[in-house]
This record gives C-alpha cells, structure tokens and sequence, in this order.
C-alpha cells in the first residue's frame, strides 16, 4: 500500500454519521406520482379489502409497503414540518385529514431471515419503534425442545404490544423512570404531553407494521399470552426484592447463584440480578428496603456493572406460565400420556421443564391463530409462490418428523408427543380466515400470473457485482441526465470510499446524513415533481436492495446492488461492550470427591468447605458474635497407617493458591502427607522443567535482544475498517485488539498467541493487525493449514479491505502453475500487500520483500519441522498465532511470559450452544434433520470419514431427501474439482456437503447449521469438537448429530468420548472438552512424550506453574546480569507454603455469600492478590457483586494485604505463639536485631533458626487481653515494615505499641 495516497474522504469526516439512523422517506412522494403506486396507497385505504396481485421487484418492497401504511396524509406529514403542523407543503387541501391514514400492515415472509431484513429495510423509511419482527419458534410443535428464551420473550413483547397499545402511551407512569431519551416524560397520569411527537414509550407502544414468517403464521399461540404482565423495574419503584423474585419465577426464570445465561436471576442481600433475554446484557437492581435504589447493566465474563440504566422490562421466558390450573391438568393428565410422565409429573409440581411447550394443547384452555390477535390488518404476502412451497414443507417435515422420533422410540429412543392441535395449519386455513375477516390477501410478486396483474413502473437495478468502475460511470450518466441517484451502504466507510470513489471519477457526491423531504433529493418544482441536481446523495441507511424508477427519474442502488454480496444480516444498534482488562469470573467448582493438588503435600482428595473457630475466644465484650472463625479445606490424603483412614489437611482459604484441581492421567495415586513420593514426583518433574526453561528463556533472550519494526499509532483508514465491521466486538476481542496493537507499537518483535474457540472472532484480530502492517509498506503472510481455509480467508480478508487500496493473493495448490509465478513475483517486489497460504509459505523458497507480519492460524495443525523454521522468522518479525483448541502443543511457552497469549472466552452476542445429539443412526431420523435445516434456507454438514463410499452414501442421501441438492468432497480430488465444489457451497449453491474431516479445520460457513458425523465413535474428542464447531456460527439455533453404527458394540473410549461431546455443548466448552481430552489420552500429546510423565504425577496446572516460576526466575538472572541463582529461586515459590495463623476473624460469611462455589472463588482471589491494588479491586468487586462488605471479609481484605507484604519480604511464616507471634524464615543485620529488641522488648531472636519470636501487645497496660482483629494485623504490617524492610517511617507507629505491654 502507498502510504502517500490521500485519505478518502468525499465530504466532512463527521461521527454523526455513524450514529444516525437515517431514514429515506424523501423518496415516499415520489413513488406516488406512479399510478400504480398511487392506486394501490388508495386501496390500501379502502374500507373493503379483497384478493390482489401486484408485481413489485424486492428492493421497492419495503418503499411501497411504508407507503401504504402511511398513506397519502401520513406521507406529506412525515415529510412535511418537523412539528407535524397541519397544512403542509404537499398536502393542498385545507380540509382535515383523518387520524386513520393508511392501515397497520401484517407482512408475511417465507423465512425468518427473510422477515428480519424486511423489517430492517421498512426501518429506512418508518420510525423503527413502528415495525416489530414476530419470530417464529426454532423447534418443532411435537419435539422435545424449548424455544430459546430469546425468541420466547421477543414474541410475548410482540403480541403485548398487539393486546395492550396503551403500555406505550403509559409506559412512563407505570415504570416511574425516564422515558427513551433519559429525561422524565411529563404528565401525572403518564399521557404524552400533546405538544410532544412521541409516546413516552415507543417501544411498548402500537404497532403499525407487523412482519412475519410463514412458519410463525401457521402455528397456534396460547390464548391470553397478550394479557401477561411483564416484569417492570425501573429507579424508584417500590416493588419488594421477595415479591420481584417470585414474581420473575413465575415468568420461568430460572433462580441461579451466578447469571450468566438469558433467562437467569440471581438474589444476593438487597441486589437482584436478573438477564431479561431480549436485552444485550443482564441488569443488576439494587433495592434500598423494598424500593429500587438503581438499575445498571453488568458484564457476564467479570460480574462488574457497566452503566446505570432508567429501567427494564423482564419479558416472561416460556409461552406456557404454569398457573394452579395448568399444574392441576398436568397432574390429571400423569399416566395418560404415553412417555410424557416424567414431564408432567415436574410440571405438576411447577417446575418448568425442557420441552414443555410440546404438551400445549392438552395443558392450556385454549390455542388460537395468529391471524385472531393481530387486530385489523391488511395482509400482504411477499413472493406467494415461495411462501406457499415453505408451507407445504413445514407441515410435510413435521409429519416426518414424528415418524422419526416413533422409529427412534421403538429402538429406546424416547417416545414423541402426538397433539395435532400444536401442528401448523395449512395455509389455505389462514388465507380464508384473513378474507373472511376482511383483512385481505394481497401479494407482492416478482412475476405477472396473468396480463390483469398490476405493475409499476419500477424495476431492479443493474447488479455490478464488484465492478465498481462500470458501476460509477453509469451513475454518473444518471446523473448528469438529472435523475435523483441516492447510494446506501451499510456502515459509514463504505460510504466514505464510495464517495471518494464517485469524486476520482469526475462524479459529484455528498455525504448526507438526512433524506426526509423531497428538496434533500435535488430541485423541487412548482407542480412538487423533483429533478436531480447532477449531485449523487451517499447516505448509510439499511436498505437491503434498490431499485430504479425510470419515469419518476430516481434510482435508489444498495451497497449489495454494487459489490454483489448480500449484508451479513439487519444491522442492529452496535452496543460498544466497556473494555476491561480485568480476569473473567471463573469459580472454582469442587465438588466432594474431586482430586486437588496441594503444592506441598501433592495429590489429595476434596472433602467439603469446613468452619471453625480459632484464637482465644476471649473477644465477649468487644465482639457480640463470639470468638473469631475462619474457612477451611479439608483435603483427604493417603492413611500414613494401614488399615486407618486417610489423613486430612485444612487448608486455611487466604492460602487457596496452593491448591489446584488435578488434571492429568486417569485416576491418580493419593500421596501420604510428608511422605517422601510426593519429593520425588515433584523433583523429578522440577529437573525437566529446568531444561525446559532454560531452551526457552534462551530463546527469550534472542528475541529480546532483537530490535523489530516498531508500527505507528493508528490512522484514520484504520478506525474506518473497524467501523464497517458488521458484528458487536466482544470484550475479550477488544482487549485482544488494543494488546496485539500495542505489541505492535512496540520495537520488539510480537509473539503472541490467541486462544479462542471456534467461532470467537480470531480472524477479524487478524484482519485488523494485518491492516495496520500493510499502511506502513510492510507485506503480511497468513499461514493456514489446509488449502480450503486459503480461499475462505482470501475471500475474507479481500471483503473486509473492499475499496481500499490493500491487494490480497493466495497461494496454495488451487493455482495453476502461471498464477502460482505471478503471486511469487509479487512479493519479491512489494505489490502484493497480503498472501494467504498454506505450508508452501515457509519452504524457504518463497521470498518476500518486506516482511513486516506473519499470522498462523489453527496453529495446532503445523508439525515440529514447519515451527523450526517459524522460528528463523521469529527473532525480528512479528508474530500472531491463532488457535481453537485451547490446550496447544506450544502452550508452556505461552502460560510461562514467553509469549504473549489472550484468550476469547466470551461468545459473541446472539451466539447459542450447539444442540446435540448422539445416537444409534437411523435413517429416517437422518432425513428429517436435512429437511428441517432446509425449511429454513440452511445447509448441511454431512461427515463421512471414507473416501471409498462416499459418494454411495451421497446417492443415498438424495434419495432420501430428493429435493437437496447433494455434493461429495475429499482431499483425493483433483483440487479445481474440490475447489469447484467447496466454492458452490460457500455460495449457497449446494445443500448437502457430503465430506470426509477435511471441512474439520476452519471451514466458516455462517448459513450451514446442521452437522451429522455417522461414524462418530471412530474419530478423537478434540477432532469431534472441531466438527462441531462449524456449526452454529449464526443467530440460527444449530444441531450436531454425532451417530453410531445401531448394531456395533461401542468402545469404553469411544463412549467416553462422546458422553463428553454431549455433556459439554455449552459455548466455550472447549476448555473443558480439552481437559478431558487429556484425561482419557494421557498428557502426551501436549508438551511432548517426556513431559507427559510429569504431568500425570504433578497435575497439568501445578507443572505449569513450575515452568512459569522457573522461566520467571531465568529472566530474572538475565536482567541481573546472571548474579542470581535462578534454579534456587524459581524452588523457593513452589516449595514454601506461605503460612498466616493469627487469631482474626477473616471470613466471608454465608449470609453475604451463601454459595460455597462462589465462597471459594471469591477466596482464591484474594489469596491470588499480590498487592494493594488487587486486594482493592477484589473488594471493590465484591461490593460491586453482593453488595457493602462485612467487616469480617475486609479483615480478610487486610490478611490479603499482609500475605503480599510478607511474601515479598520472603516471611513464609507468620503464626500466633501462646502470647507471642512467630516470624520466620528472617534474617536480621546485627543493627536490625538491636532495632526490634528495642522497638519491642521481650524479643527472642533465634538465629540457628532464622526466627523472631515477638510478643503481642494487649489492649491496655494492665488488664487488658491480647489484641485481636484488624488490631494485630496492623500490629504486624507495622512490625514488617520497621525491622525486616528498615522502612524508619514506621518506628514511631512501632513505639505506640511498646506502652502497651
């Protein structure tokens, strides 16, 4: 890239464009002047409403649909002045216009995508808060499945707003909080002030167009959803924590001790956390009595607030509110179902359960259409034909549905719920009901059924795919002839570049961000036709597609229209998640049983948390509560004795930092506490680790010694390209972004490494790093490790650097031999700015001219003799890796420092576990689940490991789902062949890919949802992890089938394996999918075989810390100039137990935190806190999280405080002595030893032994008990501070205790 090129900049850089939601109804008054149009705004209007057909292209959809529900009067308001005044410029007629303009609209679509992008195109030109999307559920009515809470509560708000328009105009008084805007709506009655153009909340308020998917249309709703009464919780409120809480279980919230899910609330004190699933983030109400003090939003990874907000509502999260009378049916009903008990009998009891909503119609009084609670609306159906094919489907796949689940249930699958009064109605049923009622039935099609069929003058653009000169001129041309041209783009750089693009051409182009009446469009006659004024309007606005009206002079073109490539879907209001480097919430979770690692005392056994009381007992009078207790952990070692039982250590829980859960081999030996295998396990694995460390901190110290590039700040191009991205950055890719940037910045080279799972945003880090290399002349290599993965990143990179001057090549076996040349020759002389490729990259045949940045990605995948010669590249090149497995061959070098490592644990919003399934293969069950991906425009995964018959398995395949389109692909096809194949997959043009693991790395298909493996138990749990993650990487609920041959016996570890793959479907389970990996092959394929021993003997996370701590060591000898011993030093952290016994009450009590996982997580923390500012932010966590901090749990604060101080002076013992307190291990200067005795008489210095033995000052000069509490431990800092780190600051403080004794 040429960093001399200008900027582009096409108008005034300003941020508001980003941030306005610009609406395009300048171009409404237009349209009328189409008789077509016009006639149909007018029939719109009628009173009778009958069967019609029009023929309109798609992009025009959206304009004549807000046409008609406005109407011709709403058009010249919307139009007209600002303040809605009557009379205004298009409207001559000085008669009053009736409040009834045009009518509320139902829009129905075939698919849910669908539905969303109309809805997200009617936005450009209806207030957004107008036009409401009703989603239909993603499960079947028969199949034991909830609907996602998400797409539950998203549909009660819909038909709330349906049954109870005036929530919007009352919305204000009910929640007593500010409206929208922030400020409080006026009015005590909470009616909107007749002055204002708005409803105090729009959001609650009428709905004018209500779009929806067939599927949604076609299935019954529980009559009287309508009339539940959402949860409201605003500032202010006086509604009672308990009567909140039972309120929010009744609308089936599940109770939790920690929310991390939509759907969850948690009770902790006087702070209620509850996550509303149609919110982006969970809320935290704090009540002061029974009235809401505050409502803030909070972040899941840390548990920290983020922002106060005015107020939420709690939309319920089933559509089936288990009342006294549908609990008393479930009971009546116990027995009568076949298969269904177990159900009922929990719904009988008021528990919700999974699948409920299944038994509906035996379990509610009555379900009714849809069409029955929308009110008096027009129908409009878009493309009939697709969505009366989709109907047929829908009601085909769910009688074959049902015959699958009883197939499956003969062979010991569980038996199905056969309750037809759930099934989708045809839709002849809801076209007559519609006409019966005199909603009508019109159509919006693409093509004339018969000569009769109107049709207005407007057609669709020309689609350019990508030819953006051609594009240009013709706009160009469009505009010199005095048409209206408005180019729309999806974020403000594309934009940007348009506009720039259309100036280079001589073209005339601004950057508007409002198009609200016909003079924003060029030059307004008298008669009110509009003529262009030769100036192109570029604008950002969520159109979707355009369209061209020749007779009315106006083309309205789409970013898609230019580039050929549909938007990653509606572009909802970017939340910018707050950027925090703190470490995500992680409880430890023990359960009784569990093994545990003690660094001291090795391999134990987790019994329980246990309390107990220590010190004196003498605090009566001073403190009510009685002597002071602490926590402790019980650990169950191997009996010292035979026949005895087994001893136990209490951990005391400031020291939880010695303790880790063991993961290893399979069931590991209890050491004996003292016992001499635990020193011998630990010595020999200490001796590895030094070789270890010692080849990687040499490795360090080149590298260190290595000067890089050091890459500027970043420039405007750089924010542009990070705007136009299409998705809310997660906060862990913020993070990540700002760590890699700033390594970046740096003179040393980069070395970081970034684990994520599959599908957390990895690829878009790199896009960014490498766009940031390339604006300073540097050249970029993408590593990846299987040919397919070079075109699908090829295609990514060279869409997101669209219009920017940044050339993208591949190089892999794809090419022929003449453009394999033409990439080569391109790096040796800079013109290519970025080259994905595969191991070819790094034979040392390939020379780059300027190599600035190399990414690796799946960097799992790339064996020892391709990391050597990484290595050659490492010592002044920057280097990001990337993988998805969490446990990498190459992790001690990223949990010891010497390379920078960042993880994604935060799944992107709108992401949702995979459901899978594993079973015995049935072949109708194979058949339905094709079906059902296909009903939604899906595509399907179809892994086959066999190369041999594979494409037998295809013909069968589509047998038995004739109407998919069926391809085979292998590594032993011709690579144009495979290339062909995977390319006709990515664009859609295939449904069913029937292929061997080669799609198990990296193949990122958003729309493909389904995956069926049929040989699941043959293959690894990491590689069936993989095969699972490239599934689900949309909104869409996704399903992974994993089968088993039915008349096979299983394998111990294959059914190991795949009862992991099933008990772990939770977003992010690859950790824990890795864990056991682990367990069930040993650790040998981590860090290489001779680790692997130590491992099993030391636990995974022990033996890294001993890499870390030995490697922390040697860096420190190389800075020292090599003085110290770094052997000696890296023992002493691991080998010392740091031991604090005083008599203080330092606990979190269980009325503050009443779960023991969330008690322990809270005290790891504080005993991980090596300084002031760690203990701080602990505390201010937990005031954040529970609530004001008990004294009790600030003195353990203070403990926290006093660990830090003393491991940093290298005091490992600290503990109460009958009245004397015992220091050791403390070396004293002779001028140190006269010091304390001193400061404090009756000293008794052991140097043979390295102790002090001070005694404790009381509470008074006579009479007074010893003292305790915050007291002492302040007593001892002082101490500390005086003697062992001669800080004279503190002799003063020191001498006020000498009076004392």
């Amino acid at each position: 890239m040429n960093r001399d090129e200008p900027i582009p900049v096409g108008g005034p850089r300003t941020r508001p464009f980003r941030l306005l939601v610009v609406r395009l109804t300048a171009l409404l008054p237009l349209l009328l002047a189409d008789p077509t149009v016009d006639g149909l705004v007018a029939a719109a209007a009628g009173r009778s409403r009958t069967d019609r057909s029009v023929v309109v292209p798609p992009g025009a959809r959206p304009a004549v649909l807000a046409a008609m529900t406005l109407g011709e009067a709403g058009i010249a308001r919307a139009t007209g002045a600002p303040d809605r005044a009557p009379g205004t410029a298009a409207s001559a007629d000085p008669a009053p216009v009736p409040a009834a303009d045009g009518p509320p609209l139902l829009v129905i679509t075939a698919t849910g995508r669908e539905a969303e992008e109309t809805a997200a195109a009617l936005a450009c030109y209806l207030p957004a808060d107008d036009v409401a999307v009703f989603p239909a559920w993603e499960t079947l009515p028969h199949e034991r499945l909830s609907p996602r809470a998400d797409t539950v509560a998203t549909r009660l708000a819909v038909l709330r707003r349906l049954a109870h328009p005036e929530d919007g105009r009352t919305g204000a008084a009910r929640t007593a909080g500010p409206g929208p805007s922030g400020a409080p709506d006026p009015g005590p009655s909470g009616a909107p002030d007749p002055g204002s153009s708005r409803a105090p909340d729009p959001e609650r308020g009428p709905i004018r167009v209500l779009v929806v998917p067939v599927r949604a249309l076609l299935a019954p709703i529980v009559e009287g959803l309508g009339d539940l009464e959402p949860v409201h919780l605003a500032k202010g409120l006086d509604v009672g924590l308990q009567p909140t809480a039972e309120r929010l279980a009744a609308a089936a919230y599940t109770r939790v001790d920690m929310v991390e899910n939509r759907g969850e609330f948690a009770v902790r004190g006087g702070i209620l956390d509850v996550f509303p699933p149609t919110r982006a983030r969970p809320v935290r109400v704090d009540f002061f009595g029974d009235e809401i003090e505050s409502v803030s939003t909070f972040a899941v990874a840390d548990q920290r607030t983020i922002e106060e907000v005015g107020g939420v509502t709690a939309t319920a999260c089933r559509e089936i509110i288990l009342t006294d009378a549908v609990r008393e049916r479930a009971r009546r009903l116990t027995g009568v179902i076949p298969g269904a008990a177990d159900m009922l009998d929990r719904i009988a009891e008021g528990v919700p359960v999974e699948g409920m909503e299944s038994l509906a119609p035996v379990l509610v009084d009555r379900m009714v259409p849809l069409l029955d609670l929308v009110g008096d609306r027009l129908v409009v159906v878009l493309e009939p034909e697709r969505v009366r094919k989709r109907a047929e489907d829908l009601v085909s796949t769910t009688a074959e549905f049902l015959a699958a689940a009883w197939t499956s249930a003969a062979s010991g699958g569980t038996v199905p719920i056969d309750l037809s009064a759930a099934a989708f109605a045809p839709l002849a049923e809801a076209r007559a009901l519609a006409l019966s009622t005199n909603r009508g039935w019109w159509s919006l099609t693409s093509f004339a059924a018969s000569p009769d069929v109107a049709e207005p003058a407007l057609r669709d653009p020309e689609r350019y795919r990508g030819r953006l000169e051609e594009a240009t001129a013709d706009l160009g041309d469009l505009a010199r002839e005095g048409w209206s041209v408005i180019v729309t783009t999806d974020g403000p750089g594309p934009g940007r570049r348009m506009a720039q693009l259309l100036a280079d051409s001589g073209v005339p182009a601004r950057i508007v961000t409002q198009l609200d009446e016909p003079a924003d469009l060029g030059d307004v006659a008298a008669d009110g036709t509009v003529r262009g004024d030769g100036v192109i309007r570029v604008t950002q606005a969520g159109a979707g597609h355009g369209f061209v009206a020749r007779t009315l002079r106006l083309a309205l073109i789409a970013e898609s229209d230019l580039t050929g490539r549909a938007k990653a879907g509606p572009r909802e209001r970017r939340t910018v998640p707050a950027r925090r480097s703190r470490k995500s919430v992680d409880p430890l979770s023990l359960r009784p049983g569990d093994f545990v690692v003690h660094a001291q005392h090795g391999v134990g056994r987790f019994v329980e948390l246990m309390r107990r009381r220590i010190g004196s007992g003498r605090t009566g009078a001073k403190d009510p509560a009685g002597p002071a207790t602490r926590e402790y952990l019980v650990i169950e070692y191997a009996a010292s004795k035979r026949g005895q039982p087994g001893d136990r250590l209490l951990v005391p829980t400031d020291s939880l930092d010695q303790v880790t859960k063991y993961i290893g081999g399979e069931t590991p030996v209890l050491n004996k506490m003292g016992g001499a295998d635990w020193a011998r396990t630990k010595s020999r694995a200490r001796k590895a680790v030094r070789e270890i460390a010692g080849e990687l901190v040499r490795l360090y110290a080149a590298r260190s010694a290595t000067t890089g590039h050091a890459f500027g700040p970043d420039t405007p191009w750089q924010a542009e390209l990070e705007e136009a991205f299409p998705y809310t950055e997660t906060p862990d890719q913020l993070a990540t972004i700002d760590d890699v940037k700033r390594d970046m910045e740096a003179a040393q080279p980069m070395d970081r490494l970034i684990c994520g799972d599959v599908g957390y945003g990895k690829t878009e880090i790199a896009v960014r790093a490498a766009f940031k290399a390339v604006q300073e002349g540097k050249q970029v290599v993408v590593l990846v490790p299987t040919t397919l993965l070079v075109t699908q990143h090829a295609e990514t990179f060279s869409e997101r650097y669209a219009g920017f001057p940044v050339r993208v090549a591949q190089l892999s076996r794809f090419q022929t031999p003449a453009e394999s040349a033409k990439v080569l020759a391109g790096l040796a002389d800079g013109t290519i700015d970025v080259v994905v490729g595969t191991h070819r990259l790094i034979t040392g045949r390939v020379h780059v001219k300027n190599l600035g940045l190399v990414i690796i990605d799946e960097e799992q995948r790339f064996g020892v003799e391709h990391k050597e010669t990484l290595k050659a590249l490492r010592t002044d090149v920057d280097v990001l890796s990337m993988s998805a497995t969490p446990i990498p061959r190459t992790l001690e070098m990223a949990v010891t420092g010497l390379r920078e490592m960042s993880t994604l644990a935060t799944p992107p919003e709108d992401r949702h576990p995979i459901l899978t399934y594993v079973g015995a293969y049935e072949t109708k069950q194979v058949g339905a689940a094709i079906r059902r991906e296909l009903l939604r425009d899906g595509q399907v995964f179809y892994v086959h490991n066999r190369v041999e018959d594979i494409d037998a398995v295809a013909a069968k395949l589509a047998d038995l789902v004739p109407e998919a389109r069926v391809a085979t692909a292998h590594g032993q096809m011709s690579e144009a062949r495979l290339e062909r194949v995977i390319d006709d997959f990515w664009h859609k043009e295939i449904d069913v890919l029937v292929c061997t693991t080669i799609v198990e790395t990296g193949l990122d298909v958003s729309n493909a949802n389904t995956l069926i493996v049929d040989r699941a138990d043959r293959m690894g749990l990491s590689q069936l992890h993989q095969l699972r993650g490239r599934v689900g990487r949309g909104r869409e609920r996704a399903y992974a089938y994993f089968l088993y041959p039915a008349d096979r016996p299983l394998t111990e570890t294959s059914l190991e394996r795949l009862r992991t793959i099933a008990s772990n479907t939770d977003l992010g389970a690859g950790m824990q999918v890795a864990m056991k990996d682990l367990e069930i092959r040993g650790a040998g394929n981590l860090l290489g075989g001779e680790q692997s021993g130590h491992i099993a003997g030391v636990g995974f996370d022990l033996y890294v810390r001993m890499v870390s701590e030995a490697v922390a060591a040697y860096k420190k000898s190389l800075k020292i100039g090599g003085s110290a011993d770094p052997e000696t030093d890296a023992e002493a952290g691991i080998d010392e137990d740091l031991r604090i016994e005083l008599p203080v009450d330092a606990t979190i009590p269980e009325d503050y935190v009443a779960h023991e996982r969330l008690r322990l997580e809270a005290y790891t923390k504080f005993a991980a806190a090596r300084s002031e500012s760690e203990v701080a932010d602990v505390l201010e966590e937990l005031a954040d999280r529970y609530g004001p901090v008990p004294e009790p749990t600030r003195r353990l604060a203070s403990l926290a405080r006093l660990r830090a101080l003393a491991a940093h002076l290298g005091v490992r013992e600290i503990v109460a002595q009958g009245k004397s307190i015992r220091f050791a291990p403390v070396s004293l200067p002779e001028s140190a030893r006269m010091k304390v005795t001193r400061l404090y008489p009756g000293t008794v210095l052991k140097p043979a032994t390295r102790t002090i033995v001070v005694p404790a000052p009381g509470t008074a000069r006579m009479g007074g008990g010893p003292i305790e509490g915050e007291d002492l431990l302040r007593w001892v800092e002082v101490l500390l501070h005086a003697v062992i780190a001669g800080d004279k600051d503190y002799e003063v403080e020191a001498t006020k205790y000498r009076r004392r004794r």
